[in-house]
């Protein structure tokens, strides 16, 4: 399955550009959407979900048009959403039944079936019989990726899934969602590098509603090679660090400051030892050049 974009915009009432002009090509495996909040992440997933039209351009899901097949696309679409609505007096059981009902499966052994399969999948089987209101957040994030997956579709488009979560629910969600994407079209949206870095074979990043770069996570952090660099610093010389370079980390050693940098900026005296980049830095590099583009 491939998703094609074509010269995708979109402009709110009052003249507000969330997407302008965006094409890509998202193939089947995990696939990372990356930017800032305001970049048009949220637009881009809710055109992609069928729950708005865009002003412009073309999107094909699976051979189909987003503006003319909505039914069709939504049957091969689960969606889970950053706010994700249950009714919390329902045993997460009778939830992913209601669920299924809904998506059409009238056999009550094959929701039965389908149910007890997603339970088990998302490593909720112990908790089937539990209120939702109960459930913790990891919890309840595992339930809705339950819900989404209870179709069996071939699209997942899931909205700053880990959002919340402490890191042993976080790490737990993300290998989830690798093992998922095996199979058919994961989209995550998201602004926690980490998320993609760990997950995603392809991503694209978006700012200010603009495609600025797509490609695979290690191919954007070689762009960082040479430019990431460890030092120990006076914390009174920070403000002058953070104006020639962009801050990834500062933590106490002594009293002075351990520092990971990112950036071309001038030593000015400092010791720096250059490191390997990860995707963060990559990350924080890229947008930094943007905006020196955008200041020029």
């Amino acid at each position: 399955m491939t998703i094609t974009i074509r010269e995708l915009s979109k402009t709110y009432k009052g003249g507000v550009t969330a997407l302008d002009g965006v094409s890509m090509e998202i193939p089947t495996g995990m696939f990372g959407l990356l930017g800032p909040n305001g970049a048009g992440k949220s637009t881009m997933i809710k055109i992609l979900a069928t729950l708005l039209e865009p002003s412009s351009g073309e999107v094909v899901v699976d051979g189909l048009d987003v503006s003319k097949d909505r039914r069709k696309i939504r049957s091969r679409l689960g969606y889970l959403p950053q706010e994700f609505g249950v009714y919390p007096k329902m045993k997460a059981q009778e939830f992913l039944d209601f669920v299924a009902r809904m998506n059409g499966l009238s056999s009550k052994s094959e929701r039965n079936r389908r149910v007890d399969q997603m339970l088990e999948k998302v490593g909720l089987a112990e908790a089937a019989r539990r209120k939702v209101k109960a459930l913790s957040g990891g919890m309840l994030r595992r339930l809705g990726i339950a819900q989404a997956l209870i179709g069996e579709p071939k699209l997942l488009i899931v909205d700053e899934p880990t959002v919340g979560l402490d890191p042993e629910e976080r790490i737990r969600f993300r290998g989830l969602l690798q093992d998922i994407g095996r199979e058919i079209v994961i989209i995550l949206s998201t602004h926690i590098v980490g998320d993609i870095s760990s997950t995603c074979e392809n991503l694209v990043i978006l700012d200010r509603g603009k495609l600025r770069y797509q490609g695979s996570p290690p191919e954007l952090t070689a762009m960082a090679q040479g430019k990431t660099w460890e030092t120990v610093a006076e914390e009174k010389d920070l403000p002058e660090i953070k104006r020639r370079f962009s801050v990834i980390s500062t933590a106490p050693r002594g009293d002075r400051l351990h520092l990971r940098l990112v950036g071309e900026g001038s030593a000015n005296g400092l010791e720096l030892k250059p490191v390997s980049p990860n995707l963060e830095d990559a990350y924080i590099n890229f947008m930094g050049g943007l905006e020196e583009e955008d200041n020029d």
